[in-house]
Order: C-alpha cells, then structure tokens, then sequence
C-alpha cells in the first residue's frame, strides 16, 4: 500500500486549523452536490458516491443542515451557484511517483495552471491524460486504529464474511481493502460489530509502491500538500511509501 494513507492518517490526528477547515468544509459540500447532480439520486442509498461523499463529510463535522442543503442543489431542489465538473490530472512527483489529482471546477483553464504549477515548483511534471491513471484501482478503504480493534483474527473474520478484500498492517492501524460495491456492506459490518472506524471512503489504490528517501519523500510531501490545499482540488493519490515515523518527521 503507498503511503498516501498514512499521510492522510498523520494529518487527521494532527487536526486542522480554522481556515484550512472552512475550505475542507468547502470542498466535501461541493463533492456532495456534484455526487447527488451525476449520481442521478438525492438518496445515499441509492448512490453510492453521495454516501460516501457525505460519510467524509460527517466524519469531518460538516453540519447536517449544510450537507442537506448541498444535495438538494445537486437534485435541483435549490438553485446552486457555479456549476462544477469533475476534471483529473496526472503526473509524477520527485524520484518517479506516480501522481493522480482529482478536481470539481468551474474553471479549467485556472485549475490547470494552479495543479501546473504545483508539480513544477515540487519537482514534479504534470502528464498527459492516461499517464499514471492506470497504476490506481477504485476500492473502498477503511482504516481502523489498532487501539480501538479487536484481536486481528476476529477482525479478519468480520471483514471476510462481509466481503472485504483484503486486511493490511500499516503500523498503527489496520487497513481493509474492498471491492467498490461491497464498500458499504463491510463499512456497515464493522460498525455493527462496535468497532471505531478511523475513516472509510471509496478512494484510488495504487497497485505498486515507490520507496521514497531522504530530499526526495520531503518534496514529495510538499506536492502533496500544496495540492490538497488548492481550492478545486478534491482528492490527491500517489504511489510512495515513506515510513510513519518518518513521514511524521517530516511532516511535523
């Protein structure tokens, strides 16, 4: 597994500060109404991309009032403002890794030159459509603290019999891999059985991961953040593999 999940889990704890939440906050709400709009469904249950949408946005506080709001502007319900689309960018970040952007814009060309110019100020080239897509899988991930699991054959038990894919050590947590369409039954088995879930939501796995040392896993880590900070940026992928530890280090 990269250690795009480990960076994601070192930033949860880590927290954010007001003004970074209010453009998270921004960012999942938008992620909802473009879910409800293409999805075709107001009801989470029937759209698989709206739940997870608003599972992210739960897990992250967002208020119930807010969320409602933003589907209803997908369905039509209530005029929206700008109207987003869903656009991908593909690259490589320092010392080869594989970089995958996803965005809801209302403006391709300032999208474009903002994620342009974050690949070339880290190090990094921005690539042609198709370039690093195909190293990533759509899957549901679930990322569970080893402190709040039950013994690991238990666990094991539970995921399986739900359909899980796979279950991985990646230091501190555990993480479950799924097939998109049995993302939620395994999501739900889970919480039925009492376990905290530390996050789950459908995302892209890179099938290989590049060891990233030293000047290069620190600019890497600059890419990374850099993006995720631009306003039309959603989600961010890539296929390094940095130690926790060191990635905390380098991250602190």
């Amino acid at each position: 597994m990269s250690g795009h999940s480990k960076w994601s889990t070192i930033k949860r704890k880590k927290g954010a500060a007001d003004a970074k939440r209010s453009n998270e906050f921004a960012k999942l709400l938008r992620a909802i109404e473009v879910a409800a709009r293409e999805g075709g469904s107001g009801d989470p249950k029937a759209n698989m991309t709206l739940a997870s949408a608003i599972e992210k946005a739960r897990d992250a506080s967002v208020p119930a009032d807010n969320i409602e709001r933003a589907i209803k502007r997908g369905t039509g319900e209530l005029e929206g403002g700008a109207r987003y689309e869903e656009v991908t960018y593909e690259g490589y970040g320092p010392g080869g890794v594989a970089v995958f952007v996803e965005t809801l814009t209302d403006n391709r060309n300032r999208t474009a030159q903002d994620v342009r110019y974050a690949f070339t100020h880290h190090g990094g080239n921005l690539g042609e459509t198709g370039s690093t897509a195909w190293m990533f899988q759509r899957k549901g991930v679930i990322q569970i603290e080893k402190d709040a699991a039950p013994d690991e054959e238990k666990l094991v038990e539970i995921a399986l019999e739900a359909a899980a894919d796979d279950l991985q050590d990646e230091e501190s947590t555990w993480e479950i891999t799924t097939d998109p369409g049995a993302f939620v039954a395994v999501r739900d088995a889970l919480s039925a059985a009492g376990i905290a879930l530390l996050s789950a939501e459908l995302t892209m796995v890179p099938q290989n991961a590049i060891p990233v040392e030293g000047g290069h896993a620190r600019q890497v880590l600059a890419l990374l953040e850099t993006l995720e900070e631009l306003d039309d940026v959603q989600n961010v992928y890539a296929n390094f593999d940095i130690p926790e530890s060191v990635m905390a280090e380098l991250s602190g």
